[in-house]
Order: C-alpha cells, then structure tokens, then sequence
C-alpha cells in the first residue's frame, strides 16, 4: 500500500521536497507518493482537510503556511509549541494531526553531525529574530553554547525572543550596533536578507579566529553574508542545505519510523543546482 505524502505552499514548484523524499523512499525501500500542492492564500484549512481526508498520511508545510499549520495541528510537539510554528504534519493512528517544526533539529544536525562543528561550550550569534530564528533556538540552546546572542535590525523584537527562550540557557538580545567589541566562535544568518544581495551591519572583528559561519539560506553560489564571512577569514562556512536535508530526514523518521542516510542526498541535490 502506497502512504500519500505533500509539501504545501505558495509558491511551490521549487520545492525540492518531492526528490528529496523520493530518494529516501528509495534508499529505505518504502512504497510513498510525494506530490507538490499549490494552496490558494487563505485556503490552507480546507486543503489540509481535504488532503487527511483522502488517506494523505502527512504533509511538509513550507511559506507562508507554518503558522496556519500550527493552529490546523490537533497536537504538538514540544519543540513545535516553542517554536510557535509548524512545518510538518502527520497524521496519528487514533485520527490526531500531530505538528512538528523539524527545522532547528536538522540544522542542528547538519552543524553537528555533517560538518562536525561544534556549538556546546561556544560563544554562539543569531542574525535575525523571526520564525526562521524562532523554530532553531530550542535545539540551539539544548546543546549548551556558553552563550547565545540574538542581533535583529528591530532591538524589541531580539530581546523578546531572548526572554520567551531565557529558560533554556543564557540568552540575550541586542541590536547590530551593539556587537562592536564581541567575538563569536559560530554565527549564523536566519535572515533572508542575503538573497536579495543584503547583508546586515555587521562590525569587523566579530569572529574568533576559528569561527565558523553558516547560512540558514542557500543557493548555487555563495550567498552575501558567506561571502562577507569568508573576506572575514571564517574558518569554516556552509550553507543551509544540509538543513533542508536534514529537516526533511527528521519529517520522514517521524511519518516512517526510520532514518535514511542524508549525506548522499545532499549531494544530490547540491549536484542539482548548478
């Protein structure tokens, strides 16, 4: 019997979440359908009933969706409800939709386990302080960085953020004007800014010598702040795909019980860009 699964979104058709999940299948020998489904803005409820409805086991949520997801969900995980958001669904055995934000764990992995950083003990910076930065902080903050420092353009918004997660371990919230005289052991940029070829004010000198900088975005060349990371003498850089690999493996183990291998399909995907 085929399990229905889909990524929802708008736009969608550059989900690479149907390849992704199609080469675990394959790699773990499960019999799965993943289909790409446009949903009309304001019209995630009806598609999310629509799609358990007809058998569909479980569903990838990506933008703008995730907090509609988060209300959709009849339960949540922990790291979910920290998170306040929701980029995965399954449907339980007694009927229950159950929601999951697989994102801070697998880039967690990918820091950890793919590149072999190391983030317990460090001195560790945040670019940002929206959902991209919300949904990794619990994983962050559960391997035990010495500290955790949160620098967003909006200074309210990174101290709010600092204080819902304080209870997890030292936490705080500044602006970009107030790193100057601060060194960091790993940064990571959860904005979107450097995409669109922008790069937050950051000062000279924010790095240790052995600094590692990692972006929660990706694409086939270098994004801006990898770029600016490495005019910085970064030690090490990476990128975020190996997060998406990483959040999708995390989404399959939870719908199928098993974890496939992600190192050869983040190659894979990374051959796909170009």
């Amino acid at each position: 019997m085929t399990d229905t699964y889909a990524v929802f979104g708008n736009p969608v058709q550059h989900s690479r979440s149907p390849a992704i999940h199609a080469a675990f299948a394959a790699q773990t020998g499960k019999n799965i359908s993943y289909l790409r489904q446009l949903v009309p803005l304001g019209g995630f409820d009806a598609a999310a009933r629509q799609f358990f409805a007809s058998g569909g086991k479980g569903l990838n949520i990506t933008v703008p969706f995730k907090l509609d997801a988060y209300r959709f969900a009849t339960t949540l995980t922990e790291r979910a409800r920290r998170a306040g958001a929701v980029n995965t669904l399954a449907r339980l055995a007694d009927g229950a939709i159950l929601g999951d934000n697989t994102d801070g764990v697998g880039m967690v992995r990918d820091i950890t386990l793919n590149l072999g950083w190391r983030i317990r003990g460090g001195k560790v910076l945040l670019l940002g302080a929206g959902g991209a930065v919300r949904g990794v902080l619990e994983p962050l903050l559960q391997e035990r960085p010495q500290s955790l420092t949160i620098a967003n353009r909006t200074v309210a918004k990174a101290t709010e953020l600092a204080l819902a997660f304080s209870d997890l371990g030292a936490v705080a919230g500044c602006g970009f004007e107030d790193l100057g005289g601060c060194q960091f052991d790993l940064v990571i940029n959860g904005t979107s800014a450097s995409l669109g070829g922008d790069l937050p004010p950051l000062p000279r000198n924010v790095l240790t010598a052995s600094a590692c900088c990692y972006d929660m975005m990706y694409s086939a060349q270098p994004t801006v702040f990898l770029a600016w990371a490495a005019e910085q003498d970064a030690a090490q850089l990476a990128d975020g795909l190996g997060m998406l690999v990483e959040q999708a493996a995390e989404s399959f183990f939870l719908w199928q019980s098993v974890r496939p291998q992600t190192k050869p399909v983040i190659a894979m995907v990374r051959s796909q860009l170009g």
